[in-house]
């Protein structure tokens, strides 16, 4: 039985729902992804005030300590700023905090 009723998406048949409730562990796909929305202008890095609001979104409890320490742990270059090439090392120090969606 498919997962997924095409006609009406919001209908998930009670095989395919979780068995326990509560909030789903983040999976690092989705936490670059998350952290690669907060790019606000867009310029391909995430500036600390960025990082903060992306910290706070994920219901960090002090999200501009979280934001410091995360862009002194993945900012390899040292221009304030965490790159593209960055974002894995930002997604390795957040993943062990085990945020969570819903």
């Amino acid at each position: 039985m498919p997962c997924f009723n095409q006609s009406s998406p919001k209908c998930i048949p009670s095989a395919c729902r979780r068995k326990t409730p509560g909030p789903v562990p983040i999976i690092e796909a989705q936490l670059k992804a998350a952290f690669k929305s907060f790019d606000v202008n867009k310029d391909g890095r995430l500036s600390k005030e960025e990082l903060r609001d992306a910290f706070a979104s994920l219901g960090a409890y002090i999200p501009r300590w979280r934001a410091r320490r995360g862009l002194s742990v993945a900012d390899g270059n040292g221009d304030g700023y965490v790159s593209d090439d960055e974002l894995d090392d930002l997604v390795k120090y957040a993943m062990k905090y085990g945020y969570t969606i819903g």
